[in-house]
């Protein structure tokens, strides 16, 4: 009995290293930019990292069949808005002068690709919220270019439905 429990521990870390060596760049820089941190100095975007794969180990057993990407990208999400609520300070950047939602949409909108309905129900928001949220943040980082001037909301939806997946 021992012998079977030490080979599913065994298993179970191996497949979980085999995902963080896939995932972890990825993830890593998702969560630089949430930070809104330099890529070469992001120490708050490593712990927040080191967190949210912390609790997907522990529920490793438990994902069974499911994307452990997306479970891991939730807790990175999750642990970003519990941090954001005691870092109030503009880190820089591009995606500095959003706020902490915002950032987290973007992100998940735009570089990883997650559909409407599905960042909506990760946040619990409605999906005209979460429209919405995108819209003025697109807006915000692309009016931050010098050649850019702030947009309407027909030329950010414009912009965005080409980001759609």
């Amino acid at each position: 009995m021992r012998e079977r429990q030490a080979y599913q521990v065994v298993r179970r870390t191996r497949e979980f290293e085999s995902f963080v060596a896939g995932a972890a760049g990825r993830l890593l820089h998702a969560a630089t930019l949430l930070t809104a941190e330099p890529a070469e100095d992001n120490p708050r975007a490593r712990r927040l990292l080191s967190a949210a794969l912390a609790r997907t180990y522990a529920a490793w057993n438990r994902l069974h069949g499911e994307d452990p990407y997306t479970f891991a990208r939730q807790q990175l999400a999750y642990r970003f808005l519990m941090m954001s609520w005691r870092l109030r300070e503009d880190r820089g950047g591009v995606l500095g002068p959003l706020s902490p939602q915002e950032r987290l949409v973007l992100v998940l909108r735009v570089h990883e690709g997650v559909a409407e309905e599905q960042t909506a129900a990760l946040l619990g928001l409605p999906m005209e919220r979460v429209r919405t949220l995108c819209f003025r943040a697109m807006s915000i980082v692309l009016a931050g270019r010098s050649d850019a001037l702030r947009l309407t909301s027909a030329e950010t939806l414009r912009g965005v439905a080409r980001v759609r997946p």
